[in-house]
């Protein structure tokens, strides 16, 4: 029986983590995969390890690695809550992670305004050990994230791109999407 993957997209403080944890408390049988735990691991205990320039080889390693061993020792559903505003990582996820043949695909985008996002960027009082290189804050990120938006690299999810695609744009839209993910895991049950 096919298992669920629920894969958040979107800006930093746009409710990602939030919404995984409230997902994996409604989902029977769900586990979060956050890979903001993981870079804070890395920075409170690997540090030298992290790779200077390009991507973060190390957290990487560590996530798929969590993946795997939950594919392959559970029959959990994952929720992935990193940005994944890249096509070409959501398609390697996709193509090589969460093969259509055992997983319903689920994408959540976080389409949250640009001032709402500064807002909460503003009351925040998350940590900044989850940064390496250049960044300092959160609104560094959200800067950078802002200008990717004009990256033919960075997109937003499409319709086919996964087996369903919910978009928040506000708060309210997070219990709806919540209650329509829950509603596909049981059919799942009943089919």
């Amino acid at each position: 029986m096919k298992r669920l993957v629920v894969i958040t997209v979107g800006k930093t403080h746009s409710g990602k983590t939030t919404f995984a944890r409230k997902l994996e408390r409604v989902l029977e049988n769900s586990i979060v995969m956050d890979q903001d735990i993981h870079a804070e691991f890395i920075n409170t205990y690997y540090k030298n390890l992290q790779p200077i320039k390009g991507p973060n080889t190390l957290k990487h390693a560590i996530s798929k690695l969590i993946v795997d061993y939950t594919k392959e020792n559970t029959d959990f559903h994952l929720i992935i809550s990193n940005s994944n505003r890249s096509r070409k990582g959501r398609m390697y996820l996709l193509e090589e992670l969460f093969t259509k043949s055992d997983f319903i695909r689920i994408f959540v985008h976080f389409d949250i305004p640009d001032d709402v996002l500064q807002a909460r960027l503003e009351q925040s009082n998350r940590s900044t050990n989850i940064f390496r290189g250049p960044y300092t804050s959160f609104e560094e990120v959200l800067k950078r994230q802002q200008a990717e938006s004009f990256n033919e690299d960075v997109s937003d999810p499409v319709e086919g791109e996964a087996d369903y695609l919910f978009v928040v744009k506000e708060d309210q839209d997070v219990d709806y999407v919540m209650n329509e993910i829950v509603q596909i895991a049981n059919n799942r049950l009943e089919d």
